[in-house]
């Protein structure tokens, strides 16, 4: 993988990442365009890094919030902190029984499966015209509503199915405030990330050649400056309701996908 091709991902993955348009299926339209030859094994590593590079400017971003979780965890008492990170850990559940049960499926979804990803782009823009449309409440998240967006962003382990517009469309449409929604979508994946960037360290999963070190270094700081970028502009937007013109991009992006796909 060459330089340019490292940036254009890490620009893509940092961007998609918090706009909900899916940037895992953004990333292997990307790299089955840019002629990605790797592995599958080696093309995950590359993405899993991308990903930690967004967890990364996720935690800038909330940097004060973080701090002030961690704050009231370490008083060692029942408060919103803990509270809170309980809901974290509930919403992880499912994805981690996904990742442990089906890593080798996920693995091969991984592998240049455009038609799939071009199908859950089109459940992706389904589900942010469904949550376009729903009222602003200021109900807030509640440890039912943890294990149900926790479900939804299993599901967007599937290429093409964006993780920040399946968890904040599900946390609209169970009427959680937007702003909440955002931020628990934003941080609920951090554990994850960082989980995953461990097991596959300690197993020796991670395959890394030493010719493509240098460009998952660049493809890391081009995440990471994107994602400090979408964050701030995603939380914006979601306060705005501003996710339907998000619909019709996945829309299309789906339908050539598809098209293409059939087509060859």
């Amino acid at each position: 993988m060459g330089i340019i091709e490292a940036i254009i991902l890490g620009i893509i993955q940092g961007l998609t990442e918090f706009l909900p348009v899916s940037s895992s299926g953004h990333l292997e339209l990307a790299k089955f365009i840019l002629g990605d030859d790797a592995v599958p094994k080696e093309s995950l590593t590359f993405t899993v890094v991308l990903h930690f590079a967004t967890a990364l400017s996720t935690l800038i971003i909330f940097r004060k919030e973080v701090a002030r979780i961690l704050k009231g965890l370490f008083q060692f008492s029942w408060n919103e902190e803990t509270k809170f990170c309980l809901k974290i850990v509930i919403s992880m559940v499912p994805a981690v029984i996904v990742g442990l049960l089906f890593e080798e499926q996920l693995e091969y979804f991984f592998s240049g499966q455009i038609l799939l990803v071009g199908a859950m782009l089109l459940v992706t823009a389904l589900l942010l015209v469904l949550a376009d449309k729903a009222k602003t409440t200021d109900v807030e998240t509640n440890y039912k509503s943890a294990l149900i967006i926790g479900v939804a962003q299993a599901i967007a382990m599937l290429p093409g199915i964006s993780r920040s517009g399946a968890t904040i469309s599900t946390s609209v449409l169970l009427k959680i405030d937007r702003t909440q929604a955002a931020r628990f979508s934003f941080l609920m994946v951090v554990p994850l990330i960082v989980g995953k960037i461990a097991k596959d360290v300690l197993g020796g999963d991670l395959v890394v050649s030493s010719a493509e070190v240098f460009p998952m270094f660049i493809g890391f700081v081009s995440a990471f400056v994107a994602g400090l970028i979408a964050c701030k502009w995603m939380m914006a937007l979601v306060k705005k309701s501003k996710l339907y013109y998000f619909s019709v991009y996945c829309a299309l992006v789906g339908v050539i996908a598809i098209v293409y796909s059939l087509s060859n």
